[in-house]
Protein backbone atom coordinates (compact mmCIF):
# COMPACT_ATOMS: atom_id res chain seq x y z
CA UNK A 1 0.00 0.00 0.00
CA UNK A 2 1.35 3.46 -0.82
CA UNK A 3 0.59 6.23 1.70
CA UNK A 4 1.14 9.97 -0.12
CA UNK A 5 3.74 12.47 0.56
CA UNK A 6 1.96 14.53 3.26
CA UNK A 7 0.73 11.06 5.45
CA UNK A 8 4.23 9.75 5.49
CA UNK A 9 5.93 13.46 6.43
CA UNK A 10 2.50 13.43 9.51
CA UNK A 11 4.06 10.13 10.77
CA UNK A 12 7.39 11.24 10.67
CA UNK A 13 6.71 14.35 12.65
CA UNK A 14 4.11 12.81 14.98
CA UNK A 15 6.93 9.70 15.77
CA UNK A 16 9.75 12.64 16.38
CA UNK A 17 7.44 14.81 18.63
CA UNK A 18 6.17 11.96 20.78
CA UNK A 19 9.56 10.93 22.18
CA UNK A 20 9.56 14.29 24.19
CA UNK A 21 5.91 13.34 25.26
CA UNK A 22 6.06 9.85 26.09
CA UNK A 23 9.55 10.84 28.76
CA UNK A 24 8.12 13.44 30.42
CA UNK A 25 4.77 11.55 31.41
CA UNK A 26 5.29 12.61 35.05
CA UNK A 27 5.69 16.40 34.05
CA UNK A 28 3.96 19.49 35.47
CA UNK A 29 3.23 22.28 34.52
CA UNK A 30 5.14 25.83 34.94
CA UNK A 31 5.27 29.57 33.80
CA UNK A 32 1.80 32.02 34.64
CA UNK A 33 0.58 31.55 31.20
CA UNK A 34 0.19 27.56 31.43
CA UNK A 35 -1.43 27.71 34.95
CA UNK A 36 -3.88 30.83 33.21
CA UNK A 37 -4.78 28.38 30.61
CA UNK A 38 -5.16 25.28 32.94
CA UNK A 39 -7.87 27.58 35.20
CA UNK A 40 -9.37 28.45 32.49
CA UNK A 41 -9.64 25.08 30.88
CA UNK A 42 -10.89 23.74 34.27
CA UNK A 43 -13.49 26.01 34.63
CA UNK A 44 -15.11 25.00 31.53
CA UNK A 45 -14.59 21.74 31.21
CA UNK A 46 -16.18 21.82 34.45
CA UNK A 47 -19.71 23.59 33.42
CA UNK A 48 -18.58 26.94 35.15
CA UNK A 49 -17.98 29.20 32.51
CA UNK A 50 -14.88 31.47 31.47
CA UNK A 51 -13.39 31.79 35.00
CA UNK A 52 -10.23 31.82 36.56
CA UNK A 53 -8.60 32.22 40.02
CA UNK A 54 -10.76 30.10 42.33
CA UNK A 55 -9.80 30.49 45.93
CA UNK A 56 -7.58 27.04 45.93
CA UNK A 57 -6.26 28.49 43.10
CA UNK A 58 -4.93 31.88 44.53
CA UNK A 59 -3.92 29.96 47.39
CA UNK A 60 -0.81 28.63 44.99
CA UNK A 61 -0.03 31.86 43.65
CA UNK A 62 -0.54 34.09 47.08
CA UNK A 63 3.44 33.59 48.39
CA UNK A 64 4.69 35.03 44.93
CA UNK A 65 1.44 38.02 44.27
CA UNK A 66 -1.08 39.56 46.77
CA UNK A 67 -3.97 39.58 44.46
CA UNK A 68 -6.57 42.48 45.08
CA UNK A 69 -10.37 41.74 45.05
CA UNK A 70 -11.79 45.00 46.17
CA UNK A 71 -12.70 45.94 42.99
CA UNK A 72 -14.13 42.74 41.86
CA UNK A 73 -17.82 42.13 44.26
CA UNK A 74 -19.54 39.52 42.51
CA UNK A 75 -15.56 37.67 43.07
CA UNK A 76 -17.37 34.01 43.86
CA UNK A 77 -14.05 31.67 46.16
CA UNK A 78 -15.45 28.49 44.70
CA UNK A 79 -15.73 29.60 40.90
CA UNK A 80 -13.24 32.41 40.47
CA UNK A 81 -13.88 35.66 38.68
CA UNK A 82 -15.04 35.92 34.67
CA UNK A 83 -12.22 37.05 32.73
CA UNK A 84 -11.89 38.50 29.33
CA UNK A 85 -7.99 38.78 29.66
CA UNK A 86 -7.01 35.67 27.80
CA UNK A 87 -8.02 34.64 24.11
CA UNK A 88 -10.96 32.10 24.18
CA UNK A 89 -10.16 29.46 21.97
CA UNK A 90 -6.75 27.67 22.86
CA UNK A 91 -8.36 27.51 26.56
CA UNK A 92 -11.37 25.80 24.89
CA UNK A 93 -9.41 23.57 22.92
CA UNK A 94 -8.04 22.28 26.38
CA UNK A 95 -11.42 22.25 27.88
CA UNK A 96 -12.61 19.73 25.46
CA UNK A 97 -9.57 17.46 26.33
CA UNK A 98 -10.25 17.87 29.98
CA UNK A 99 -13.73 16.95 29.37
CA UNK A 100 -12.62 13.73 28.03
CA UNK A 101 -9.78 13.16 30.20
CA UNK A 102 -10.89 14.27 33.88
CA UNK A 103 -9.24 16.52 36.14
CA UNK A 104 -6.81 15.04 37.18
CA UNK A 105 -2.78 15.47 36.91
CA UNK A 106 -3.11 12.58 33.99
CA UNK A 107 -5.06 16.13 32.46
CA UNK A 108 -1.35 17.30 31.39
CA UNK A 109 -0.61 14.01 29.67
CA UNK A 110 -3.99 14.02 27.75
CA UNK A 111 -3.00 17.53 26.65
CA UNK A 112 0.24 16.62 25.49
CA UNK A 113 -1.10 13.77 23.78
CA UNK A 114 -3.57 15.95 21.99
CA UNK A 115 -1.36 18.63 20.84
CA UNK A 116 1.21 16.37 19.36
CA UNK A 117 -1.42 14.42 17.45
CA UNK A 118 -3.98 17.05 16.26
CA UNK A 119 -1.82 20.17 16.21
CA UNK A 120 2.05 19.88 15.92
CA UNK A 121 2.18 16.83 13.69
CA UNK A 122 -0.17 18.56 11.33
CA UNK A 123 2.38 21.47 10.81
CA UNK A 124 4.55 19.56 8.63
CA UNK A 125 2.00 18.31 5.85
CA UNK A 126 0.47 21.58 6.06
CA UNK A 127 3.50 22.78 5.33
CA UNK A 128 3.91 20.84 2.08
CA UNK A 129 0.54 21.49 1.14
CA UNK A 130 1.22 25.64 1.45
CA UNK A 131 4.43 25.40 -0.04
CA UNK A 132 3.20 23.06 -2.97
CA UNK A 133 0.17 25.24 -3.54
CA UNK A 134 2.55 28.44 -3.37
CA UNK A 135 4.55 27.37 -6.19
CA UNK A 136 2.10 26.37 -8.69
CA UNK A 137 0.18 28.38 -8.60
CA UNK A 138 1.07 31.19 -10.85
CA UNK A 139 1.31 30.97 -14.31
CA UNK A 140 4.10 31.84 -17.34
CA UNK A 141 2.15 34.73 -17.96
CA UNK A 142 2.34 36.16 -14.87
CA UNK A 143 6.38 35.66 -14.71
CA UNK A 144 6.11 34.48 -10.93
CA UNK A 145 7.66 31.47 -9.52
CA UNK A 146 8.81 30.16 -12.83
CA UNK A 147 8.17 26.83 -11.08
CA UNK A 148 4.84 25.47 -12.32
CA UNK A 149 5.01 21.83 -13.54
CA UNK A 150 8.28 21.30 -12.68
CA UNK A 151 9.57 18.63 -10.20
CA UNK A 152 11.76 21.36 -8.26
CA UNK A 153 8.01 22.84 -6.72
CA UNK A 154 7.60 18.93 -5.28
CA UNK A 155 11.26 18.86 -4.33
CA UNK A 156 11.22 22.64 -2.38
CA UNK A 157 7.63 21.38 -0.56
CA UNK A 158 9.05 18.47 0.57
CA UNK A 159 11.82 19.78 2.32
CA UNK A 160 9.99 22.59 3.68
CA UNK A 161 8.01 19.74 5.24
CA UNK A 162 11.15 17.97 6.69
CA UNK A 163 12.91 21.02 7.86
CA UNK A 164 9.49 22.05 9.85
CA UNK A 165 8.92 17.88 10.96
CA UNK A 166 12.34 17.83 12.10
CA UNK A 167 12.35 21.46 13.83
CA UNK A 168 13.93 20.81 17.47
CA UNK A 169 11.83 23.52 19.48
CA UNK A 170 9.10 22.52 17.85
CA UNK A 171 9.77 19.13 18.63
CA UNK A 172 9.04 19.67 22.52
CA UNK A 173 6.72 22.82 21.77
CA UNK A 174 3.99 20.65 22.29
CA UNK A 175 4.77 19.73 26.23
CA UNK A 176 4.10 23.43 26.91
CA UNK A 177 0.50 24.51 27.23
CA UNK A 178 0.49 27.66 25.38
CA UNK A 179 -1.50 29.51 22.88
CA UNK A 180 1.14 29.01 19.86
CA UNK A 181 0.51 25.02 19.19
CA UNK A 182 -3.14 25.99 18.23
CA UNK A 183 -1.92 29.05 16.82
CA UNK A 184 0.83 27.86 14.42
CA UNK A 185 -1.94 25.40 13.19
CA UNK A 186 -4.95 27.57 12.56
CA UNK A 187 -2.56 30.33 10.71
CA UNK A 188 -1.08 27.78 8.14
CA UNK A 189 -4.82 26.38 7.69
CA UNK A 190 -5.50 30.09 7.06
CA UNK A 191 -2.52 30.79 4.31
CA UNK A 192 -3.54 27.76 2.71
CA UNK A 193 -7.16 28.68 1.95
CA UNK A 194 -5.30 32.36 0.95
CA UNK A 195 -3.75 30.63 -1.86
CA UNK A 196 -6.49 28.75 -2.90
CA UNK A 197 -8.44 32.14 -3.15
CA UNK A 198 -6.11 33.22 -5.67
CA UNK A 199 -6.41 30.30 -8.28
CA UNK A 200 -9.92 29.88 -7.43
CA UNK A 201 -11.97 32.79 -5.87
CA UNK A 202 -14.57 30.62 -4.99
CA UNK A 203 -17.54 31.77 -2.40
CA UNK A 204 -16.63 28.46 -0.46
CA UNK A 205 -12.48 29.55 -0.34
CA UNK A 206 -13.56 32.82 0.37
CA UNK A 207 -15.84 31.68 3.44
CA UNK A 208 -12.85 28.78 4.98
CA UNK A 209 -10.32 31.43 4.63
CA UNK A 210 -12.43 33.88 7.26
CA UNK A 211 -13.65 31.08 9.10
CA UNK A 212 -10.06 29.87 9.71
CA UNK A 213 -8.65 33.35 9.72
CA UNK A 214 -10.91 34.34 12.79
CA UNK A 215 -10.13 31.37 14.51
CA UNK A 216 -6.59 32.17 14.53
CA UNK A 217 -7.55 35.58 15.96
CA UNK A 218 -9.83 33.85 18.74
CA UNK A 219 -6.39 32.00 19.62
CA UNK A 220 -4.02 34.87 19.39
CA UNK A 221 -5.27 38.01 18.77
CA UNK A 222 -1.88 39.88 17.77
CA UNK A 223 -3.24 39.00 13.82
CA UNK A 224 -5.20 41.43 13.57
CA UNK A 225 -3.36 43.72 11.27
CA UNK A 226 -2.86 40.81 8.97
CA UNK A 227 -6.25 40.14 8.91
CA UNK A 228 -7.27 43.30 8.02
CA UNK A 229 -4.96 44.26 5.42
CA UNK A 230 -5.40 40.75 3.79
CA UNK A 231 -9.25 41.26 4.15
CA UNK A 232 -8.67 44.33 2.24
CA UNK A 233 -6.53 43.76 -0.04
CA UNK A 234 -9.83 40.99 -1.15
CA UNK A 235 -12.06 43.58 -0.88
CA UNK A 236 -9.88 45.22 -3.56
CA UNK A 237 -9.47 42.42 -5.40
CA UNK A 238 -12.31 40.89 -5.59
CA UNK A 239 -15.02 43.45 -4.67
CA UNK A 240 -18.64 41.91 -3.58
CA UNK A 241 -17.10 38.39 -3.48
CA UNK A 242 -14.57 39.22 -1.07
CA UNK A 243 -17.44 40.41 1.71
CA UNK A 244 -18.12 36.65 1.95
CA UNK A 245 -14.58 36.66 4.07
CA UNK A 246 -15.39 39.37 5.96
CA UNK A 247 -18.65 38.31 6.97
CA UNK A 248 -17.13 34.70 7.89
CA UNK A 249 -14.96 36.21 10.31
CA UNK A 250 -17.17 38.90 11.76
CA UNK A 251 -19.61 35.72 12.34
CA UNK A 252 -17.22 34.43 14.48
CA UNK A 253 -15.63 36.93 16.19
CA UNK A 254 -18.36 38.89 16.61
CA UNK A 255 -19.96 36.81 19.91
CA UNK A 256 -16.82 36.59 21.60
CA UNK A 257 -16.35 40.83 21.50
CA UNK A 258 -19.82 41.14 22.71
CA UNK A 259 -19.81 38.44 25.51
CA UNK A 260 -16.30 40.54 26.62
CA UNK A 261 -18.33 44.11 25.88
CA UNK A 262 -21.35 42.98 28.02
CA UNK A 263 -19.07 42.15 30.96
CA UNK A 264 -17.45 45.26 31.03
CA UNK A 265 -19.96 47.15 30.20
CA UNK A 266 -17.96 48.98 27.37
CA UNK A 267 -16.85 48.34 23.43
CA UNK A 268 -14.22 45.08 24.12
CA UNK A 269 -12.48 43.35 21.62
CA UNK A 270 -11.11 39.56 21.81
CA UNK A 271 -8.79 40.21 24.92
CA UNK A 272 -8.05 42.57 27.57
CA UNK A 273 -3.91 42.36 27.20
CA UNK A 274 -3.04 45.37 25.70
CA UNK A 275 -2.63 47.44 28.21
CA UNK A 276 -0.52 44.63 30.34
CA UNK A 277 1.49 44.26 27.46
CA UNK A 278 2.36 48.04 26.60
CA UNK A 279 3.13 48.57 30.29
CA UNK A 280 5.82 45.68 30.19
CA UNK A 281 6.48 46.77 26.75
CA UNK A 282 7.67 50.32 28.22
CA UNK A 283 8.70 49.95 31.62
CA UNK A 284 11.19 51.56 32.77
CA UNK A 285 12.92 48.72 34.12
CA UNK A 286 12.09 46.95 30.80
CA UNK A 287 14.24 46.40 27.70
CA UNK A 288 11.31 45.68 25.34
CA UNK A 289 10.61 42.32 26.11
CA UNK A 290 9.19 40.09 28.84
CA UNK A 291 10.65 40.96 32.05
CA UNK A 292 10.26 39.08 35.27
CA UNK A 293 9.45 41.98 37.93
CA UNK A 294 8.17 44.19 36.08
CA UNK A 295 5.24 41.30 34.83
CA UNK A 296 4.10 41.09 38.60
CA UNK A 297 3.06 44.58 38.86
CA UNK A 298 -0.65 44.47 36.99
CA UNK A 299 -1.38 41.01 38.16
CA UNK A 300 -2.75 42.07 41.40
CA UNK A 301 -5.51 43.79 40.13
CA UNK A 302 -8.06 41.08 39.59
CA UNK A 303 -10.88 42.86 37.35
CA UNK A 304 -9.58 43.06 33.24
CA UNK A 305 -10.69 45.98 32.63
CA UNK A 306 -9.38 48.18 35.45
CA UNK A 307 -5.69 46.28 34.67
CA UNK A 308 -5.96 46.99 30.93
CA UNK A 309 -6.91 50.97 31.23
CA UNK A 310 -4.08 51.30 33.80
CA UNK A 311 -1.53 49.45 31.96
CA UNK A 312 -2.21 51.53 29.05
CA UNK A 313 -2.32 54.73 31.20
CA UNK A 314 1.36 53.82 32.58
CA UNK A 315 2.20 52.97 29.10
CA UNK A 316 1.57 56.36 27.74
CA UNK A 317 3.22 57.87 31.11
CA UNK A 318 6.51 55.49 30.34
CA UNK A 319 6.50 57.40 26.86
CA UNK A 320 5.78 60.89 27.91
CA UNK A 321 8.36 60.75 30.87
CA UNK A 322 10.97 59.44 28.39
CA UNK A 323 10.35 59.70 24.49
CA UNK A 324 13.95 59.09 23.91
CA UNK A 325 13.52 55.08 24.81
CA UNK A 326 10.85 54.77 21.83
CA UNK A 327 12.93 54.22 19.18
CA UNK A 328 15.67 52.03 20.59
CA UNK A 329 13.09 50.03 21.93
CA UNK A 330 11.99 49.50 18.97
CA UNK A 331 14.75 47.80 17.87
CA UNK A 332 15.49 46.25 20.97
CA UNK A 333 12.18 44.33 20.19
CA UNK A 334 12.96 43.41 16.22
CA UNK A 335 16.37 42.13 17.50
CA UNK A 336 14.38 40.10 19.97
CA UNK A 337 12.29 38.71 18.07
CA UNK A 338 14.43 37.37 15.67
CA UNK A 339 16.66 36.23 18.57
CA UNK A 340 17.89 32.49 19.06
CA UNK A 341 15.83 30.11 20.76
CA UNK A 342 17.22 29.80 23.84
CA UNK A 343 15.63 30.96 26.16
CA UNK A 344 13.27 28.19 26.97
CA UNK A 345 15.97 25.71 27.14
CA UNK A 346 18.20 27.86 29.39
CA UNK A 347 14.73 28.67 31.65
CA UNK A 348 14.31 24.85 32.06
CA UNK A 349 17.69 23.65 32.21
CA UNK A 350 18.77 26.64 34.98
CA UNK A 351 15.50 25.27 37.28
CA UNK A 352 16.87 21.75 37.06
CA UNK A 353 13.96 20.42 35.00
CA UNK A 354 16.08 18.27 33.06
CA UNK A 355 18.44 17.38 35.47
CA UNK A 356 22.18 17.82 35.36
CA UNK A 357 23.62 17.56 31.35
CA UNK A 358 27.50 16.99 30.75
CA UNK A 359 29.61 19.85 29.38
CA UNK A 360 30.04 17.95 25.99
CA UNK A 361 26.35 16.81 25.69
CA UNK A 362 24.94 20.37 27.03
CA UNK A 363 27.10 22.24 24.50
CA UNK A 364 25.59 19.88 21.70
CA UNK A 365 21.85 20.46 22.80
CA UNK A 366 22.95 24.43 22.58
CA UNK A 367 24.09 23.54 19.36
CA UNK A 368 21.25 21.32 18.11
CA UNK A 369 18.19 23.85 19.66
CA UNK A 370 19.87 26.78 17.89
CA UNK A 371 21.44 26.51 14.52
CA UNK A 372 18.24 25.39 13.09
CA UNK A 373 17.31 28.90 13.43
CA UNK A 374 20.48 30.20 12.40
CA UNK A 375 20.15 28.21 9.00
CA UNK A 376 16.72 28.82 8.18
CA UNK A 377 16.58 32.70 8.88
CA UNK A 378 19.79 32.81 6.35
CA UNK A 379 18.19 30.43 3.15
CA UNK A 380 14.71 31.98 4.05
CA UNK A 381 16.34 35.58 3.38
CA UNK A 382 18.12 34.27 0.17
CA UNK A 383 14.81 32.37 -0.65
CA UNK A 384 12.76 35.78 -0.62
CA UNK A 385 14.76 37.42 -2.67
CA UNK A 386 14.59 35.62 -5.20
CA UNK A 387 10.96 35.43 -5.16
CA UNK A 388 8.96 37.13 -8.66
CA UNK A 389 6.36 39.60 -7.88
CA UNK A 390 3.04 37.72 -7.49
CA UNK A 391 0.01 38.31 -5.37
CA UNK A 392 0.84 35.36 -3.34
CA UNK A 393 4.51 36.74 -2.78
CA UNK A 394 2.11 39.97 -2.00
CA UNK A 395 0.33 38.44 0.75
CA UNK A 396 3.21 36.79 1.79
CA UNK A 397 5.25 39.72 2.36
CA UNK A 398 1.83 41.46 3.74
CA UNK A 399 1.80 38.21 6.51
CA UNK A 400 5.74 38.91 7.48
CA UNK A 401 4.84 42.68 7.71
CA UNK A 402 1.74 42.95 9.59
CA UNK A 403 3.18 39.74 12.15
CA UNK A 404 6.40 41.45 12.85
CA UNK A 405 5.06 45.27 13.25
CA UNK A 406 2.87 44.68 16.60
CA UNK A 407 5.70 42.95 18.28
CA UNK A 408 8.12 45.35 17.25
CA UNK A 409 5.91 48.70 18.85
CA UNK A 410 4.40 46.16 21.81
CA UNK A 411 6.10 43.40 23.20
CA UNK A 412 8.44 40.92 22.16
CA UNK A 413 10.13 37.55 22.41
CA UNK A 414 11.79 35.05 20.37
CA UNK A 415 9.09 32.74 20.83
CA UNK A 416 7.08 34.83 19.05
CA UNK A 417 8.81 34.01 15.23
CA UNK A 418 7.86 30.20 15.51
CA UNK A 419 4.57 30.95 13.96
CA UNK A 420 6.33 32.70 10.72
CA UNK A 421 8.87 29.24 11.05
CA UNK A 422 7.13 27.02 8.23
CA UNK A 423 6.89 29.78 5.82
CA UNK A 424 10.75 30.50 6.83
CA UNK A 425 11.44 27.26 6.02
CA UNK A 426 9.11 27.62 2.48
CA UNK A 427 11.62 30.33 1.48
CA UNK A 428 14.75 28.33 3.00
CA UNK A 429 13.67 25.15 0.70
CA UNK A 430 13.22 27.28 -2.12
CA UNK A 431 17.01 28.98 -2.00
CA UNK A 432 18.42 25.46 -1.65
CA UNK A 433 16.39 24.09 -4.54
CA UNK A 434 17.83 26.69 -6.79
CA UNK A 435 21.44 26.36 -5.41
CA UNK A 436 21.59 22.78 -6.10
CA UNK A 437 20.47 23.29 -9.38
CA UNK A 438 22.79 26.21 -9.89
CA UNK A 439 19.88 28.17 -10.88
CA UNK A 440 19.75 31.05 -8.21
CA UNK A 441 21.64 33.43 -9.52
CA UNK A 442 19.53 33.99 -12.63
CA UNK A 443 16.29 33.98 -10.29
CA UNK A 444 17.77 36.50 -8.04
CA UNK A 445 18.44 40.37 -9.35
CA UNK A 446 21.49 42.35 -8.02
CA UNK A 447 19.30 44.48 -6.00
CA UNK A 448 17.89 41.31 -4.42
CA UNK A 449 20.91 39.84 -3.77
CA UNK A 450 22.33 42.97 -2.16
CA UNK A 451 19.50 43.70 0.01
CA UNK A 452 19.91 39.80 1.12
CA UNK A 453 23.10 40.61 1.98
CA UNK A 454 22.10 43.36 4.22
CA UNK A 455 19.38 41.34 5.87
CA UNK A 456 21.92 38.38 6.71
CA UNK A 457 24.72 40.78 8.22
CA UNK A 458 21.87 42.15 10.26
CA UNK A 459 20.60 38.98 11.56
CA UNK A 460 24.83 37.97 12.10
CA UNK A 461 25.00 40.84 13.89
CA UNK A 462 21.99 40.54 16.43
CA UNK A 463 22.63 37.03 16.90
CA UNK A 464 26.13 38.13 17.94
CA UNK A 465 25.10 41.09 20.15
CA UNK A 466 22.66 38.86 22.09
CA UNK A 467 25.63 36.09 22.87
CA UNK A 468 27.16 38.97 23.83
CA UNK A 469 24.67 40.58 25.99
CA UNK A 470 23.83 36.83 27.72
CA UNK A 471 27.47 36.07 27.92
CA UNK A 472 27.18 35.52 32.01
CA UNK A 473 24.12 34.08 31.85
CA UNK A 474 25.21 31.04 29.37
CA UNK A 475 28.71 30.67 30.98
CA UNK A 476 26.34 30.15 34.15
CA UNK A 477 24.44 27.19 33.18
CA UNK A 478 28.05 26.06 31.47
CA UNK A 479 29.13 25.61 34.97
CA UNK A 480 28.87 22.35 36.62
CA UNK A 481 26.20 23.50 39.06
CA UNK A 482 24.25 25.30 36.29
CA UNK A 483 21.57 23.01 36.57
CA UNK A 484 20.74 24.95 39.63
CA UNK A 485 20.86 28.59 38.27
CA UNK A 486 17.59 29.26 38.84
CA UNK A 487 16.97 32.43 36.04
CA UNK A 488 13.67 33.31 36.10
CA UNK A 489 11.63 32.98 32.59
Amino acid sequence: MKFSFPFKIYLIALALRLVPVLLTMSLGIGLDDMFQYDMLARSLASGNGYRWYAREDLKLLEPYVEFDLSAVPEYDPQLGVYTSFRAPLYPAFLAAIYFLSGLDFSRFFAARMAQVILLGAPLAPLTYLVAKRFFTLSTPSQNAMALLAHPAAEQTARLSAWVVACYPILLVYPLGLGTENLFFTLLLLSFLFLLKITETPSILNFLLFGFFLALTALTRSVILPFAGVSLLHFLYLYRKKALTAAAAFLFVVSPWALRNSLLHHKLTGIETSMGYNLCLGYHPDGNGSFIFGPSLDLLTIMDDAERDAVGTQKAIEFIRAQPERFIPLAFNRLGFFFGLEKRVLIYFYSNNILGYIPLPWLLLLLVFFLSPFVLTSLFAVLGFAALRRSLQTHMLSLLFFAYILPHILILSEDRFHLALIPFAAILAAFAFTLMTERSYLQFTPLTSLVAAALLMIFLALNWGLELHRDADKIAAILRPDGHQSYFPY
